[in-house]
């Protein structure tokens, strides 16, 4: 299997560092769709560009302090005149480049200039079945020309992958959607929850996935990633999928087997065209600028803004509504920060988790959010919404609204890196306990003896599998 980059992969040192390893860069908020989801509301050029010289001061910036891949964005990157000179540049300083697209005109010619410029994985958005996609994204030939793409870049040898942005429009349509894919020669499928920014606050009655949905919905994405699996294609899980439910160790299998806290500022950063820098780009500019290129290096602004480095040095303080007091607070951090902080104007409680919705599920509880104010119509902008609560009957039983929009956080002083206690899973269960533990937080049973029960099983499976290939192989009398 053919797969995206390892360079974006973190390892322990990159952490221990702080260093931007993936990059992600919106080189121009101009587009041609009209996505309903939009964070970013793009369309228009945004005022006050980066120049081809300042883009690439950013590029040298970014090399010295240890970038491996550099993602370029918009709006749609193909519209920037110097697009080309900018991955050109990115190729020749050593690190990756790699693109991200709606596909709409991305011609062959485009996609060949891409190809001598040095790209090195493209991936394109497909949000549904065609007459979903074409909704969704504002153009009745939209999906058409996304698969068109497919087709060219596959010719042209270019890695390639499909970001697929789950809406209650399409979360019915996804196995419909992997045939379609894996009769293109995808296999990479990307996929994460809609997030309520920007356009898609507008039309969240639409297209967000309520909390109270995600047990179905995982136990339905579950079936449809075995299926991936076993036809070549990896469904890789974005960074608001999971957290902690029982298929969480295969969403990530990329990296230390779970969630383990934003990465925004720590190992990830984020570019708007305007040169504004963020710790991760879909995090709401108001509150997350840490300084613009145009006043200072990208290096001062990684190294002293509190904006960008927040999460290198977060703790449970931050915690409030249903993750304060949750078993795997200390690790997961209300999840992705760009998700919970979109919700409430703050970060440390997020309803859009899994093992959240099994615990109240078994309590006869739910979870779903509602939209007490709009968005103002800006880029990156976002509403408020509080949690309710209920049981089965829609009998409230509480409201999670944030009280203040102003997130905890630790005086400077004392500050300490965050280094969350390492996790395990259970064999028997498949929860993520404590290293340290010997007994399951969650089944009760012992860990070692588990652990040899299912070495055992594992090892007379391995046995069977040998002798049923040399019967396989064995020639006929």
């Amino acid at each position: 299997m053919e797969l995206l980059s390892s360079k974006r992969y973190r390892v322990r040192d990159d952490f221990k560092t702080a260093r931007p390893v993936y990059v992600v860069w919106e080189i121009t908020l101009a587009c041609n769709l009209k996505c309903t989801h939009c964070g970013s509301r793009a369309g228009k050029v945004r005022p006050g560009e980066l120049t081809t010289e300042q883009c690439f001061e950013v590029i040298d910036s970014l090399k010295r302090l240890g970038t491996r891949e550099i993602s370029i964005i918009g709006g749609e990157a193909f519209l920037r005149k110097d697009w080309l000179d900018i991955i050109r540049r990115i190729d020749e300083s050593g690190m990756e480049c790699s693109m991200q697209t709606g596909a709409y005109n991305l011609t062959e010619k485009r996609i060949m200039d891409a190809k001598a410029a040095g790209i090195k994985n493209i991936g394109v958005s497909i949000d549904g079945l065609e007459k979903t996609h074409n909704d969704i994204r504002g153009r009745k030939d939209s999906f058409s020309q996304a698969i068109n793409c497919l087709s060219l870049l596959k010719k042209h040898g270019i890695v390639s992958s499909v970001n697929t942005t789950m809406t209650k429009k399409n979360k019915d349509e996804l196995d419909e959607l992997l045939d379609i894919l894996i009769a293109n020669g995808v296999k990479n499928w990307q996929v994460q929850l809609v997030v309520a920014m920007g356009n898609a606050v507008d039309n969240s009655d639409e297209l967000v996935i309520q909390p109270y949905e995600l047990i179905d919905f995982y136990e339905n994405l579950i079936v449809i990633y075995r299926k991936a699996l076993a036809n070549n294609v990896l469904v890789q899980a974005g960074n608001n999928i999971g957290y902690f439910g029982p298929y969480e160790h295969i969403w990530r299998q990329g990296s230390v087997g779970y969630y383990s806290g934003c990465s925004a500022g720590h190992t990830a950063l984020g570019i708007e065209a305007d040169g504004i820098i963020k710790g991760c780009p879909s995090l709401p500019t108001s509150d997350y600028t840490g300084g613009n290129v145009k006043d200072m290096s990208i290096e001062d602004i990684w190294k002293y803004s509190e904006q960008m480095f927040f999460s290198r040095y977060r703790n449970t303080e931050e915690m409030w509504g249903g993750c304060k007091g949750c078993y795997y607070e200390t690790s997961c951090l209300a999840g992705c920060s760009w998700t919970s902080h979109v919700l409430f104007g703050k970060r440390g409680n997020n309803p859009f988790c899994h093992h959240r919705a099994i615990e109240l599920n078994k309590k006869g509880h739910k979870e779903r959010i509602r939209k007490i104010k709009e968005a103002e119509g800006t880029s990156f902008d976002y509403g408020l919404y509080e949690v309710v609560v209920e049981d089965f009957n829609g009998n409230i039983i509480e409201i999670q609204t944030p009280t203040s929009t102003e997130t905890i956080v630790n005086e400077y002083e004392n500050r300490v890196p965050r280094d969350p206690k390492p996790l395990k899973l259970c064999k028997a269960c498949n929860h993520h306990i404590y290293e340290a533990s010997e007994v399951c937080d969650f089944c009760h049973k012992d860990v070692a003896e588990t652990n040899a029960t299912y070495e055992k099983n594992m090892k007379k499976a391995q046995e069977v599998l040998e002798r049923l290939e040399l019967l396989m192989s064995a020639p006929a009398e």
